[in-house]
């Protein structure tokens, strides 16, 4: 009983040492894969549509538009406006949307990733997550494209931008590096299931 003590007493001083040297080796984040990535882009895309589609209605009742053209310039503000709360409310709250937690992605602070991106890092990075539509709009513009092949433009820009997260070390997207924010791999820690009732003795 002595040498079997004295044993387990050996491994537990190794595993003991073994975590002094590397204590934050569990805490190293997991970076989704690309495919993975834009696979949630792609699905928050067709979400967003819904949000889109339920503000402009909101909008066009209450101001009584009939034309597209009318109220053009507010129209678009507000939908600016309301897709950036959209976004940065969920990020700071819990670091995923609905499209996010569906693929299992969180978006944390890249400094201290244990927490969500504050405030500031959310509207910094909603406002620079511009840079996928942007360039292909753009475009899209100065080629007098019509919706199906601004479409087209937008997908095949977001093949490219996304692949430009190769170029970084960690595979980060670029506006999340500029941000100061990360995307992470998140699993939830099932619920425990209640105990069955103990049997009485």
């Amino acid at each position: 009983m002595g040498a079997l003590n004295n044993g387990d007493n050996e491994i537990h001083i190794k595993r003991t040492f073994t975590n002094l040297l590397m204590p934050q080796q569990s805490l190293i984040p997991d970076i989704p894969s690309l495919k993975r990535r834009m696979a949630a882009w792609l699905y928050e895309s067709m979400l967003l549509f819904g949000v889109l589609f339920v503000t402009d209605y909101v909008f066009s009742v209450l101001t009584n538009t009939r034309d597209p053209v009318d109220n053009r310039s507010v129209q678009q503000m507000l939908l600016f406006v309301v897709l950036g709360m959209y976004f940065c409310w969920q990020w700071t709250r819990s670091g995923q949307t609905l499209a996010m937690k569906t693929w299992h992605v969180r978006l944390v602070d890249a400094n201290d990733p244990q927490h969500m991106p504050s405030w500031r890092q959310a509207i910094a990075r909603y406002l620079m997550c511009w840079v996928w539509l942007i360039p292909p709009l753009l475009l899209g513009k100065a080629l007098g494209s019509g919706a199906g092949m601004i479409t087209v433009w937008i997908l095949l820009w977001a093949a490219v931008w996304a692949n430009t997260a190769r170029l970084n070390p960690q595979r980060h997207f670029w506006h999340d590096v500029w941000a100061g924010t990360q995307l992470v791999s998140y699993e939830p820690v099932p619920a425990n299931k209640p105990k069955a009732n103990a049997t009485k003795e």
